[in-house]
């Protein structure tokens, strides 16, 4: 089969599309002939050497994507040859052939194509417990959401509105600030004016909740957060925040919570029944995903080029 791989960390043209070996299956375990890969700025973390990489070069990256299954797991009759899947956690993806673990397949409706599963399974399933885990959200609170034109961000705007609750997204461009008021935020600002104009939609108050996957803008979230507020952390795409003081916390009666999704993924049923609810907000309009660009998976390294260019609006997908 073929791969996209690299053997050194670097920019996107240090992946190549090269014959790589079939994958060989474990125990309780399929191979999925892939057939759509999401891509994600985890996947350019680790190609430049920010995230850890198991094993020895060369390595394949990917973790999230939809396919078929080409063999079956011994034993298994849930999932026979020809079956459509997803999966939102398992490494190898990048390749034309990925063996996946029997917990983390994701059976996939027939009105659920495989381009919508690769684009929400990750991004859809996180959005999914920051409105209903990590801070449940009700009808007339105020939420600022950062990257509000991210994968994540687009998705999230989405759930909040269908809940009733007031959206100020945040995004650093006019194109991307209008993709977001089409997602049904109320108000879309960049970078430069957020907290001023999150107090001026809630008339000096402060939001229920800030949804910062940024990092370094944490200070300003928890600024940004009434009294009695909560801030959710749930990703550093600017890097590490600073320490926060305690008092800070205490003084607001400000919490702030983390968030990960493999926190909550914590089983085979409970991601199936998180899947089949959010396909279900997919099926009656709640959800509606955003593809921003559609590459053949040989030519990753355009894919990666452009979602580091940050003018991406939505999911990148590599498709076979």
């Amino acid at each position: 089969m073929h791969a996209l791989t690299f053997d050194r960390f670097g920019p996107a043209d240090v992946l190549h599309w090269k014959e790589h070996p079939d994958p060989q299956p474990g125990p309780r375990q399929v191979v999925v002939r892939m057939k759509s890969v999401g891509l994600n700025f985890a996947d350019v973390y680790r190609r430049n050497g920010n995230y850890h990489l198991s094993g020895a070069a060369p390595w394949v990256l990917g973790y999230e994507g939809a396919g078929v299954v080409e063999v079956a797991a011994a034993g298994d009759t849930r999932f026979p040859v020809g079956t459509r899947v997803g999966f939102a956690d398992m490494a190898l993806a990048n390749a034309e052939r990925v063996a996946v673990d029997l917990d983390r397949l994701i059976p996939l409706p027939d009105d659920i194509d495989f381009d919508t599963a690769a684009a929400v399974l990750l991004q859809g399933l996180t959005a999914q417990y920051l409105v209903t885990d990590s801070f449940v959200a009700r009808r007339g609170d105020v939420a600022v959401v950062h990257a509000a034109a991210g994968g994540v961000g687009l998705l999230l705007v989405q759930m909040l509105k269908a809940l009733g609750v007031v959206v100020l997204g945040i995004a650093s461009s006019e194109a991307k600030r209008d993709a977001v008021i089409a997602a049904g935020a109320d108000a879309a600002v960049g970078y430069g004016e957020w907290v001023d104009a999150a107090r001026t939609l809630t008339g000096g108050h402060g939001a229920n909740v800030v949804y910062d996957s940024v990092g370094r803008t944490l200070p300003d979230s928890l600024a940004a957060a009434r009294i009695g507020g909560t801030v959710v952390f749930y990703g550093m795409a600017a890097g590490d925040p600073d320490p926060v003081d305690p008092r800070l916390l205490m003084d607001r009666s400000l919490t702030l919570t983390g968030g990960d999704l493999w926190n909550v993924l914590t089983g085979a049923e409970v991601r199936r029944e998180r899947a089949a609810a959010l396909f279900e907000q997919i099926r009656q309009g709640v959800v509606t995903p955003r593809i921003a660009a559609r590459y053949p998976l040989r030519d990753g390294a355009q894919a990666h080029a452009y979602l580091e260019s940050r003018a991406a609006v939505g999911k990148v997908l590599l498709t076979l």
